[in-house]
């Protein structure tokens, strides 16, 4: 009788986990924190900020989308971010679930200090650019430079 009851417990504890949102921070600090640093504070002129960038962003339509793109297709190449130049890579992450990439978004949005408010990021944006064609990572740095030039990404 015992061992059913621990197994149901075991049962019931594992399926309230796996129904649980995904931990933004938690994804964040394992998955991005080793380039853009805890917090997302970043490392001037290797690893852009995003500490307050990203809420700026995800303030106009295309910006959502082009964070959602750099997170499944991944960006190389040059880009400038306050005032410093980057080279780099960086990788897709498209193997994480549209609601895990949600989770680091949205917690991404809560850091630093941003005249903009964004409303939080949905799966179903998510969703809608990972339908989208596969884009080279140089072409996801063409589309941000675009965007710069236009002022939608600082």
């Amino acid at each position: 009788m015992k061992r059913i009851l621990l197994s149901a417990l075991f049962l019931a504890a594992a399926a309230a986990q796996a129904g649980a949102a995904p931990n933004g921070k938690a994804l964040f600090d394992n998955n991005c924190a080793f380039c853009h640093q805890a917090g997302g504070v970043g490392v001037p002129g290797q690893f852009p900020r995003l500490e307050g960038r990203v809420a700026e962003m995800a303030a106009k339509p295309e910006g959502r989308e082009f964070l959602a793109t750099v997170l499944l297709f991944g960006m190389s190449g040059h880009i400038n971010v306050d005032g410093q130049d980057i080279m780099g890579l960086m990788p897709s992450f498209s193997i994480q679930s549209d609601e895990e990439l949600v989770a680091m978004l949205n917690y991404l949005l809560r850091l630093g200090k941003s005249k903009t408010k964004a409303k939080p990021f949905t799966p179903a944006e998510i969703a809608a650019v990972r339908k989208q064609p596969m884009l080279a990572p140089g072409d996801v740095a063409t589309r941000r430079a675009i965007l710069a030039t236009n002022k939608i990404v600082p």
